[in-house]
């Protein structure tokens, strides 16, 4: 695997059945890590019958990992909907993502540990205006997908 991609569902705090059909692992709103359907070897190149499909035209190779949240959210202006992202969600998903990078000797870079929100300006893979995540809810004051990235590349890093 190359890269861990980090989303949100756009959905409720508890991961549903459609949820767990796009992503590899899921992270609900009081921290509970839920495995979805996919395995991630489905992912590993070339992507096979059943893979993830988290990331337009960015599957193989990625790791999806979400939190349950956001529903209702809107990025301009901000508001964080009916399931705001909560804190426990974000540390909860630096401590996966860390051991995603630790197990599969990933390193911690803007292009290989990235949100939804920066795979098109970082990758270059074009993406349908995906903005998870651009804000978080439990910090409105960290602005823009970079930021966000960098926030959690941090803490990542911080835990390896």
């Amino acid at each position: 695997m190359q890269r861990v991609i980090c989303h949100w569902t756009a959905g409720h705090h508890k991961a549903s059945e459609d949820d767990k059909a796009h992503y590899h692992i899921l992270i609900e709103d009081d921290g509970d890590v839920i495995r979805g359907k996919p395995t991630i070897d489905l992912n590993a190149a070339p992507a096979k019958k059943g893979y993830a499909a988290h990331t337009l035209n960015c599957n193989t190779g990625s790791i999806g990992v979400s939190l349950c949240c956001m529903a209702l959210a809107t990025e301009s202006p901000f508001n964080p909907g009916k399931a705001p992202m909560t804190k426990a969600q974000w540390d909860k998903l630096a401590v996966v993502v860390a051991d995603l990078c630790r197990f599969y000797g990933i390193p911690v870079t803007p292009k290989t540990v990235l949100s939804h929100a920066e795979v098109q300006g970082t990758l270059g893979i074009t993406q349908r205006g995906k903005w998870d995540f651009t804000r978080l809810a439990f910090a409105p004051e960290v602005k823009g997908a970079k930021a966000c990235g960098d926030l959690l590349r941090t803490a990542v890093a911080r835990l390896l």
